[in-house]
C-alpha cells in the first residue's frame, strides 16, 4: 500500500468513535462508503452504549457483531500476528451513576 506517491488502497481497519452528532452518518453513509471501497473491517465504538460494533464488510452484509459489558474483545489483524485484547470494562470504565 505504500508507494512513492503515498498510501494507496483501503486500510485493513477503520475505527469510528461515535458522538451524538455523527452516529447516523457513521452507521450509514460512512459504513457504505467503506464497504464500497474495500475496507474489510469497520469498528463503531459507542461510548454512550459502552459497545464496540464489529462490521466484517467483505463477508457480512447483514449487521455487526456487538461486544459489550464484561466482554474481552480480541482481534488478530492477520494470521500469525499478535492478538489485541481489550477488556471493555477497562476501556469504558464504570457506568456513571444517574
Amino acid at each position: 500500500m505504500l508507494t512513492e506517491r503515498g498510501v494507496e488502497g483501503p486500510p485493513d481497519l477503520v475505527v469510528e468513535v461515535l458522538s451524538p452528532a455523527t452516529a447516523a452518518r457513521d452507521r450509514g453513509v460512512k459504513l457504505e462508503r467503506y464497504r464500497l471501497y474495500g475496507v474489510p473491517e469497520y469498528w463503531v465504538v459507542d461510548p454512550d452504549q459502552r459497545t464496540i460494533e464489529v462490521w466484517k464488510l467483505a463477508r457480512d452484509a447483514h449487521g455487526p457483531v456487538v461486544h459489550q459489558g464484561a466482554d474481552i474483545f480480541r482481534w488478530t489483524p492477520s494470521a500469525g500476528a499478535a492478538t489485541l485484547e481489550i477488556a471493555l470494562s477497562e476501556l469504558f470504565g464504570s457506568p456513571s451513576a444517574g
